[in-house]
C-alpha cells in the first residue's frame, strides 16, 4: 500500500511553495513551474521522496531506533505532536533548546529533573513545601513540560529526525549534521536542502500539508514496531521450536543404549552364555 498518493498531496495544498521572489535557487530541481507569482513543487517527486522516506523510517524502527519528530512553528505543532504520539516518539514542538542533540547528556538530567518535579507533585510531597517554594517547583516544572515532555521516553539521541521547515529548525537541523544523524525533512522553495539527507519537497506552511506528510512517517514509524514485534516473535517460535526438537530427540538417543543393556550378550558362535558352562 501506498505511503500517500497524489489525490491527497493534492488536496492538502502539498505543491504550493512560496511567492517566486523568495526562492532559493537550490530548490530548481524539485519546482516544477510557476503560478501568479507562485513557485509550484513537483509533487512527483514529492511522492516519490515521501514512499523512500516511509520505507526508511520503517526499517530504522524495526531496528529498534527512535525518530525524532521537530516542528516548532504554530503551523506545524499539533500535527507533530499528534503524530509523535501516536507513534510513541519523541518530539519537539515548542522550543528547540541549543544542545537538545550535541549536549544531550545535559539535556537528558533536565528530564530526569522534570520527572522527579512531576512526581513530587502526584506523591503529594510538594504540598508538604514551603507555599513559596511549591508554587517556584510548579511554574519550573511547567516550563520544563513545554520544552522536554516530548522528549520524557528518550535516553540517548535520535536514530533519525524528521523536520518541518528548515529555516525555523536550523539549530536543529545543524546539531543532527554535526552528529551524523539522518535528517528527514519537509524542504520548502525558500529553503537550503544542503544538509538534508532525505528532502521531501513541500509546503512546510499548509496546515493539512504538515498533518498529511507528519502521519507518512508516524505510519512508517509504527509499521516499523509492527515489523519488529513480528520478528520478536519469529525469533520467540523458533526457539521454542528448537527446544521441542531436542526435547524430542533426547528419548530417542537414549533408546539404544537402553536396548543394549536389555539385549542378552552372544559370544561369537551366537550361542547364549547362561553363566554355566557346557
Amino acid at each position: 500500500m501506498a505511503a500517500v498518493t497524489m489525490r491527497q498531496l493534492l488536496e492538502a495544498g502539498v505543491h504550493f511553495g512560496h511567492q517566486t521572489r523568495r526562492w532559493n535557487p537550490k530548490m530548481r530541481p524539485f519546482i516544477f513551474g510557476e503560478r501568479n507569482g507562485i513557485h509550484i513543487i513537483d509533487l512527483r517527486q514529492t511522492l516519490a521522496r515521501a514512499e523512500e522516506a516511509h520505507q526508511f523510517i520503517k526499517n530504522v524502527v524495526s531496528d529498534g531506533g527512535q525518530v525524532m519528530f521537530v516542528g516548532t512553528k504554530k503551523q506545524a505543532q499539533a500535527s507533530v505532536i499528534g503524530a509523535a504520539e501516536i507513534s510513541g516518539m519523541p518530539y519537539v514542538a515548542h522550543r528547540w533548546l541549543g544542545g537538545m542533540l550535541t549536549n544531550f547528556q545535559t539535556i537528558h538530567k533536565r528530564i530526569r529533573y522534570m520527572i522527579e518535579l512531576e512526581e513530587m507533585e502526584r506523591s503529594g510531597e510538594m504540598d508538604a513545601l514551603p507555599k513559596k517554594e511549591a508554587l517556584m517547583l510548579t511554574r519550573e516544572k511547567v516550563k520544563l513540560q513545554a520544552v522536554l515532555g516530548g522528549l520524557r521516553d528518550m535516553n540517548r539521541p535520535p536514530d533519525a529526525i524528521f523536520i518541518i521547515d528548515v529555516n525555523t529548525e536550523h539549530i536543529a537541523v545543524a546539531e543532527a549534521a554535526r552528529l551524523g544523524i539522518p535528517i528527514i525533512a519537509v524542504v520548502d522553495t525558500n529553503c537550503n536542502p544542503d544538509k538534508i539527507d532525505m528532502i521531501i519537497p513541500g509546503n512546510d506552511d499548509a496546515i493539512r500539508a504538515s498533518q498529511l506528510l507528519t502521519s507518512v512517517i508516524s505510519d512508517a514509524a509504527l509499521a516499523g514496531k509492527e515489523a519488529q514485534k513480528a520478528a520478536r516473535e519469529g525469533r520467540s517460535l523458533e526457539a521454542a521450536a528448537f527446544a521441542a526438537a531436542e526435547a524430542e530427540a533426547a528419548p530417542a538417543a537414549d533408546a539404544p543404549a537402553a536396548d543394549a543393556e536389555a539385549a542378552p550378550a552372544t559370544d561369537a558362535g551366537g550361542a547364549e552364555k547362561t553363566g554355566a558352562s557346557t
